[in-house]
């Protein structure tokens, strides 16, 4: 890795007015960054909870040093690919893009959309009746 980039990955989820539905997002992010000591990782929202994708892309690049060049992978946290994934995101990014443009800017697939994201959902719901108490 070249020592004058800074590594970043950003899960990035849609957000809601209740609180406490980030809960599950702020898990996510923790394990993932447990996952990957080398990497910064990060939790944005689409709208209603902070930080939007904007701010937060905005503060890493405020935070690099001089000469630096900021890596992000955004992974969006999403069950499919809807009008968000689709028209909201691509337009968020362009606009980074040619704010930035030093910074490096990747997205990858939903993650609904992966096929292992997928099995594992899929194992948890061939489980579930198991799981429920029968008293």
């Amino acid at each position: 890795m070249e020592t004058n980039v800074k590594q970043a990955l950003i899960l990035f989820a849609h957000g809601a007015r209740a609180a406490s539905w980030a809960t599950p997002f702020e898990r996510l992010r923790d394990l993932t960054q447990a996952r990957m000591p080398g990497t910064a990782v990060h939790l944005a929202f689409l709208e209603l909870m902070t930080p939007r994708l904007p701010e937060l892309v905005q503060a890493l690049l405020a935070d690099l040093p001089a000469g630096a060049t900021l890596d992000v992978t955004v992974v969006p946290v999403f069950l499919g690919q809807g009008g968000h994934v689709l028209r909201d995101l691509p337009l968020l990014l362009d606009e980074l893009r040619q704010q930035h443009p030093a910074l490096r800017l990747n997205v990858v697939e939903a993650v609904g959309e992966n096929a292992s994201v997928l099995a594992a959902i899929a194992d948890y719901c061939v489980a579930a009746p198991a799981s429920i108490s029968r008293a």
